[in-house]
């Protein structure tokens, strides 16, 4: 298996590789600077340079066996790791961007990390209680979760709007998975797509022009690896939808927030079979 990270820029309409490795790496974060990607693999988080290089292991103390569920902060200080070392079910932690030993923010478990509020002061995750998927918020510095939806169907992959004002994620609550959006408070719940296809991890843009969504083909169920998918762009209430490429992919390919901080561009991984 080939991991190629790689940066699709909107207004040229072509990708370029950043790194290529023949192990599996998953998930690319743009740093709010813009010089880096933070990419996951093998249970760790490395620093990925854009201008080239190899990538840099990131220090994540005790946890060593994160997910792809993993993020930055608004101001860069901070990075977010949904991670199962110490419990056996993934749990969030913070931890500072430079690396060091993670503070724990759920109690509740398994949780898996996808957004981060504008003002860097909520995250919003997917919470499985009594195996029931729904979309969860808690303060950066913990307490009590905030439940935003009700067993309608499986609820994953939130994200916040550029301006804090909408929580984007996706449901399987009429049947195939498409996707929602709801109020930071649980209001206003409101469809987004009607496609023919599994649509996931809905990514909104940093200049609140675009939805980035990946696409799977309408009987595919969860989000698996090692598939023909599509990236499609739209815009923020779900019009003008577009097929952008297809590529070998899925689960990894941008699981998590992977937009440029100018929104002009977004990071993915492809993946090709040995």
């Amino acid at each position: 298996m080939r991991s190629s990270v790689e940066i699709y820029t909107l207004e040229t309409g072509e990708s370029r590789v950043v790194w290529q490795t023949e192990q599996l790496v998953e998930a690319p974060n743009w740093s709010p600077d813009g010089q880096s990607l933070v990419i996951n693999g093998d249970g760790l988080l490395y620093r990925l340079p854009l201008e080239g290089g190899e990538p840099a292991l990131i220090d994540t103390g005790f946890a060593r066996t994160c997910n792809n569920d993993h993020g930055i902060s608004p101001d860069g200080k901070t990075i977010v790791i949904s991670d199962k070392t110490e419990y056996g079910a993934s749990t969030i932690y913070t931890l500072p961007a430079t690396g060091g030993q993670p503070r724990q923010i759920t109690q509740n478990r398994p949780s898996y990390w996808h957004g981060w509020s504008p003002d860097g002061k909520t995250l919003a995750y997917c919470g499985i209680r009594d195996q029931v998927f729904d979309i969860y918020t808690i303060p950066v510095t913990g307490g009590d979760e905030t439940r935003l939806t009700f067993g309608e169907g499986r609820n994953d992959g939130p994200d916040y709007s550029h301006d804090g004002e909408w929580i984007y994620f996706n449901s399987s609550r009429t049947g195939r998975m498409q996707i929602w959006r709801v109020r930071p408070d649980g209001s206003d719940v409101t469809r987004i797509t009607d496609s023919e296809f599994g649509d996931w991890f809905p990514h909104p843009s940093p200049d609140g022009k675009h939805l980035l969504v990946l696409s799977y083909d309408g009987d595919v169920f969860d989000h698996p690896r090692d598939l023909d998918v599509r990236m499609r762009l739209m815009d923020p209430g779900g019009g003008n939808a577009r097929l952008l490429f297809e590529l070998f992919g899925g689960q990894g390919t941008i699981n998590v927030p992977n937009w440029s901080p100018d929104g002009k561009a977004f990071a993915f991984v492809r993946y090709q079979p040995a």
